[in-house]
């Protein structure tokens, strides 16, 4: 089985509450599920959230949304991971983070077809290295990759961003990086700050329909070729802040 295991939670440091916000109608999370569910090759899509109070309405709106909820460890989200496919039985997943409301479900499949195909323990679209746009991250790793990363992993930055201990060794592990054609990983498509939100907003002001029928990175890059303005809104912001975050944390051991 493959399963989109979505992280979520309430708690963002940089941008409390987000994954709750208006999207041009539709709270953040749920423009994410919904894209997801465009991916043909996800068998089922889970939301994993915390055990904290201040989730309980991203717990209803999953409920709400007919997707399958696990509640775990709010730091520890490679225990998060790993509890999660352990209840529900998943032998593939694919990572999808809440924060990614223009996250591209032909590019998910891109990726679990190069996992399904290949001899790999893990497949990205952003590490070790990105190319395609800061929102369109997906990982494919299979439940053993994911009880060895779960059994070894150590740091504070592996536990909480769940992929690093995988990627920081291709020595372990088969790993593969999909690139795309030409390099866009300036772009940034994610939600931390508020200007992203603001900017994800224009994007669906601008192509979003709100009849359920579904755009692709193609159509954003058109857009984005027609008001290259738009670009402004959020430009200048780390990509990875929050990794970064926690690899000062690493050293704190």
């Amino acid at each position: 089985m493959v399963a989109a295991i979505i992280q979520a939670r309430m708690g963002s440091t940089r941008l409390p509450g987000k994954v709750l916000m208006d999207i041009n109608g539709k709270p953040l999370v749920q423009r994410v599920i919904d894209r997801v569910k465009y991916a043909t090759l996800v068998d089922k899509i889970i939301l994993a959230t915390t055990l904290d109070r201040s989730d309980n309405k991203l717990a209803d709106l999953g409920k709400a949304m007919n997707v399958d909820l696990f509640r775990g460890s709010r730091d520890d989200v490679l225990d998060r991971y790993y509890q999660v496919a352990n209840t529900f039985g998943v032998d593939v997943i694919a990572r999808i983070t809440a924060d990614c409301p223009l996250i591209d479900p032909s590019i998910i499949d891109q990726a679990i077809t190069t996992f399904l195909d290949g001899d790999y323990d893990y497949v990205s679209t952003a590490y070790p290295d990105a190319s395609f746009p800061d929102g369109l991250d997906v990982c494919i790793f299979s439940i053993c990759t994911l009880e060895k990363a779960w059994k070894e992993a150590l740091m504070p930055s592996e536990r909480e961003h769940v992929t690093p201990y995988i990627w920081k060794n291709p020595r372990i592990f088969r790993t593969k990086n999909i690139k795309h054609t030409e390099d866009l990983s300036a772009m940034r498509w994610t939600v931390d700050e508020e200007s992203d939100l603001e900017f994800v907003r224009e994007v669906y002001h601008s192509l979003d329909d709100n009849t359920g029928s579904m755009f692709y990175m193609s159509e954003i890059l058109d857009l984005i070729n027609k008001h290259p303005e738009i670009l402004k809104i959020n430009q200048g912001i780390e990509r990875n802040k929050g990794y970064h975050i926690s690899l000062k944390e690493d050293k704190q051991i």
